[in-house]
């Protein structure tokens, strides 16, 4: 089931986050034509190693199902060229510097007002007002500004970013998100709009739960590393071989859970037997709960735990995930036809089918003959 077969979109974005939001529409069965520059293209094809096929598997992962072509937007000619394709298209995808693509006739405003059925989705750093809407930024910039990186770490450690890509990635399905919502109504009514997000906003959307509780207290959360500053037991401990995350998360199962460790005597202690005081008592109950899990092996734990019903999880490498049957039984990992590489496919399915990887990355320019456009003039090399 492909949803979105027969919607015409042209993205002009690089790096992850306006291309991620490109791929979920491809991946919905969109017709998304990638436009780059001549001579090198997206930036992200050459953010490696590793290289596959000569380009990087972060351009592999978030360009899949695409066609590409390349234009040079300094020519008015190609402008023009643009301008007319989007006359055939329903909706244009672009994460470009602030103001450049304004100044080319190409922003939401002009390409609106000759297409009034066009939805204009835009993916920025900070958001399309405010003072800072002018600045161009790159992830660990917004996790820093936005306060996250604040949150993380160990507590009484230095603060730390998030170790992925949470917001290119989340804000890529936020504009995704928007520009659905955006072809339903025009569905209505018949017109387009804009669709505008950010990774700012994205920042502040995950941050939504503790800055609410600071709105509200005026404190500021500490760092908890695994942990959660509200729930006690809901972290990592350190067993005989490795470690393990357990959610002993309401007063029942704590109540199980010290049974297992071999006292019972925590459920009705005046100090432990509610969350409130759990969480109050953190620096009594936590070390005692280690040292009881260095003890066993994680497996060992893993198997009791679940006997009794109590959530828990190794904390698996990249290694042990990759081999871990169950990944292979949902079928999230894809491959592209007539390519080595595996990637994750798209983390929805319609009635019980995940929609296919139907094609690689495309290499650049590789689309130009489809649209009469000139040979690209280079391709990116692996380096």
């Amino acid at each position: 089931m492909l949803p979105l077969k027969g919607v015409k979109v042209v993205e002009l974005a690089q790096n992850i986050a306006g291309p991620y939001a490109g791929e979920i529409l491809a991946m919905l069965g969109a017709d998304v034509m990638k436009v780059e520059r001549p001579g090198g293209g997206d930036d992200a094809r050459g953010w490696g190693p590793p290289f596959i096929e000569g380009m990087s598997t972060t351009f592999q992962t978030v360009n899949r199902n695409k066609r590409a072509i390349t234009l040079d937007l300094k020519d008015p000619k190609a402008v023009t060229w643009l301008k007319g394709h989007v006359a055939e298209c329903d909706v244009f995808v672009q994460n470009m510097r602030p103001g450049s693509l304004e100044a080319l006739g190409l922003g939401a405003e002009a390409l609106r007002a000759d297409h009034p059925r066009l939805v204009y989705c835009s993916l920025w750093a900070f958001g399309h007002t405010g003072p800072m809407h002018l600045k161009g930024g790159y992830e660990p910039m917004i996790q820093a500004v936005a306060g996250m990186f604040s949150m993380n770490g160990q507590e009484g450690g230095p603060p730390t970013r998030v170790g992925m890509q949470v917001l290119d990635l989340g804000t890529g399905i936020w504009a995704a998100l928007g520009t659905l919502a955006a072809l339903i109504e025009r569905a209505k009514t018949g017109h387009g709009c804009v669709v505008d997000t950010s990774l700012y906003e994205t920042a502040l959307g995950w941050l939504s739960v503790h800055l609410a509780a600071f709105l509200a207290t005026g404190e500021h959360p500490t760092r908890h590393g695994s942990g959660n500053p509200k729930v006690v037991v809901f972290q990592s401990f350190v067993t005989a071989d490795g470690e393990i995350v357990i959610a002993a998360a309401n007063d029942r199962l704590f109540r199980k859970f010290a049974i297992e460790l071999g006292h019972p005597e925590w459920g009705e202690d005046e100090r432990f037997s509610t969350n409130a005081l759990r969480v109050a008592n953190k620096p009594i109950i936590l070390p005692q709960i280690a040292r009881e899990l260095l003890g066993e092996t994680t497996a060992r734990w893993v198997e009791r735990l679940e006997a009794v019903g109590i959530p828990c999880a190794p904390i698996n490498d990249l290694h042990a995930v990759a081999a871990d049957p169950h990944l292979a039984a949902i079928d999230l990992l894809q491959r592209a036809p007539g390519f080595s590489m595996r990637t994750v496919g798209l983390p929805v399915s319609f009635d019980g089918t995940r929609p296919a990887v139907r094609s690689r990355a495309p290499e650049l320019g590789a689309n130009n003959a489809d649209f009469g456009l000139a040979e690209p003039q280079a391709k990116v090399a692996a380096v």
